[in-house]
């Protein structure tokens, strides 16, 4: 096995069996799988078995990965959404930047640290992983979300800020070796920057859709091409000193408008989830835990501060610009950690000798205890929340005018449908229902599908099915029927069922309809069933017997127009299955 594992093939095969074991177990375990790979990265690291010899390689993957990652982000990226989401982004990234330096500094010379080395850590902790908390939103299906936009859009401002950052220490290594100053590698960067958005200006322009239409033809053509714009974008960004995710981003956002992105964005998903372990290996393999036992006890104290402070004050930014407390308090929740960043910028200090290695080792627990505890805090944000609901109405203001939605006016007619889930098959029951003289209500958490739906002359609502304060506001006391198209995600990271979830919250609001609850198995049409659901809709199932019917002569067809929906929404078309008795 020793011989095996000495060429860089034998260790990324070892690496993966590592991985694969302990994912599973962690699986077993319920836990999410970032920290499960942080662990593999831990045992095959310095600290464990040392078993990360091929640096280099590992170091290549991991960064392909965050370019992939990165890219997708911003293939899915709504231009009109940024662009009303800028202004509490920028104030929420810049108002947590400077909360967290300012006390964190204080913090530090509090515990005896020296005026630079308090310095060094403020700003170290000022970073969050935008790698980590978008994979995590990914995974729990809220990248969408308005609070997963607005959490997008303050760690922009963050990476911005890191990028300052970095060039200004290295401008100050420069100096020192009198190569150069500050002044020269801010211009550099601001003009790199400015360059590669005119050239995704172009690219979109006049390039994209008709490049792309091409490609098309061959899928497989298609997908490298997207894999080349990510890295060769990604490349230009570290380059030029604004660094691979700013560069990835921009890559995604040049082939968004085309109508190919939700092709891309699916076959490029499996990719990114693989490259992606190697950069939580990467960072596992850096931590070297010899460095932690000499500030056990400012570590905790500058692990609690990240971990309540930083979220509490993007609640309170958040409020004060008019967001209800849960946006602001979904969103304060991906801040609650710090980044591979920060250990990078305390590790340039200590080449510079400016700090002393003993930093290095506190922010590096700090980092430990950050992520991990951060990943179960947005895995289980929603609990949370309904935990400490009660205490957080300070931070909201009355009316919360910055809200996507409108203000809801309950409509006065009986009766009526509230559809949860506006994709594809969402979709088809409204407009069906709609063409039957039935009122139906939308209600989404993605303002994207929302608008989609307003769009085509259907009444939409802006809302998550499991906020109670939300169903409140619904005019469920009116409606004969609450339907579910939302699916199930088993692999999702808290393992909530959004429809169990909602039939036992629309119920203590006072819904006494009947339930409609989409299922694609026959395991889950029984656990709803159970659950309370009195119909449940089996869209495969469903569309199996409609098409015998047709093909048999005994029905005949019905068809209406669907307007173009992204490709990975729920699908299908169906009646109803399964009654309860």
């Amino acid at each position: 096995m020793e011989g095996i594992l000495q060429t860089p093939f034998g260790e990324v095969s070892g690496l993966l069996v590592i991985a694969a074991a302990i994912g599973f177990l962690g699986l077993l375990l319920r836990q999410p799988l970032i920290v499960s790979f942080i662990a593999v990265g831990l045992i095959a690291g310095p600290s464990g078995f040392d078993l990360v010899q091929s640096d280099e390689q590992i170091a290549l993957l991991s960064e392909l990965g965050i370019a992939v990652l990165l890219f997708l982000v911003g293939i899915k990226l709504d231009v009109k959404l940024i662009r009303s989401l800028g202004t509490v982004s920028l104030f929420t990234g810049l108002g947590q930047v400077a909360f967290t330096s300012i006390f964190g500094y204080l913090i530090g010379l509090a515990l005896g640290l020296g005026h630079v080395t308090s310095l060094y850590v403020a700003v170290a902790l000022t970073f969050s992983s935008t790698i980590i908390i978008v994979k995590l939103l990914s995974d729990k299906r809220e990248i969408d979300s308005l609070h997963g936009q607005i959490a997008l859009g303050f760690l922009i401002v963050q990476d911005l800020v890191v990028v300052l950052a970095m060039i200004l220490l290295s401008a100050i290594g420069i100096g020192a070796g009198g190569h150069g100053g500050t002044e020269g590698s801010l211009l550099s960067a601001l003009g790199a920057g400015i360059g590669l958005v005119a050239l995704v200006v172009f690219l979109v322009r006049y390039i994209a859709d008709p490049l792309t239409e091409r490609l098309a033809m061959a899928p497989e053509l298609l997908l490298i091409f997207s894999i080349a714009l990510a890295a060769i974008f990604a490349a230009i960004g570290d380059y030029a000193g604004l660094g691979k995710e700013v560069g990835g981003l921009l890559a995604g956002v040049a082939l968004a408008s085309t109508p190919y992105r939700e092709t891309i964005a699916a076959r490029l998903a499996p990719l990114r989830d693989f490259l992606l372990l190697f950069f939580f290996i990467a960072l596992g393999a850096t931590l070297d835990l010899s460095l932690l036992g000499t500030h056990v006890w400012g570590a905790i104290i500058f692990s609690l501060f990240v971990l309540i402070g930083n979220p509490l004050v993007v609640l309170a930014i958040m409020g004060a610009m008019g967001y209800r407390k849960r946006t602001g308090f979904l969103a304060g929740l991906t801040v609650a950690q710090i980044s591979e960043f920060s250990l990078i910028f305390v590790a340039m200090g200590v080449s510079l000798g400016h700090v002393g290695e003993d930093a290095l080792g506190l922010v590096t627990m700090v980092g430990l205890v950050t992520i991990a505890a951060s990943t179960y805090m947005i895995t289980w944000s929603h609990q949370l929340y309904a935990l400490f609901e009660p205490v957080l109405g300070m931070f909201e203001r009355r009316g919360t005018p910055r809200e996507p939605h409108d203000a809801m006016q309950k409509p006065e007619q009986q009766g009526g449908i509230i559809l949860f889930g506006l994709g594809r098959y969402g979709t088809a029951i409204g407009l069906r229902l709609r063409k039957r003289g039935i009122r139906v209500l939308g209600v989404d958490f993605n303002p994207q599908a929302v608008r989609r739906w307003r769009a085509m002359g259907l009444e939409a609502e802006f809302g998550d099915a499991t906020d109670p304060e939300f169903l409140l506001e619904l005019p469920l006391d009116r409606a004969d029927w609450t339907v579910c198209t939302i699916p199930a995600h088993p692999r999702g990271l808290s393992h909530e069922d959004t429809r169990k979830t909602l039939i036992q919250l629309a119920r203590s609001a006072g819904f006494s309809g009947h339930f409609a609850m989409a299922s694609h198995g026959s395991n889950e049409t029984q656990e709803l069933l159970r659950a309370g659901a009195d119909v449940v809709l089996e869209p495969f199932q469903d569309a199996a017997d409609r098409a015998v019917d047709l093909l048999c002569g005994t029905a005949v067809g019905e068809r209406i127009a669907i307007p173009s929906i992204p490709a990975e929404e729920p699908e299908g078309s169906g009646a109803s299955r399964g009654k309860r008795a």
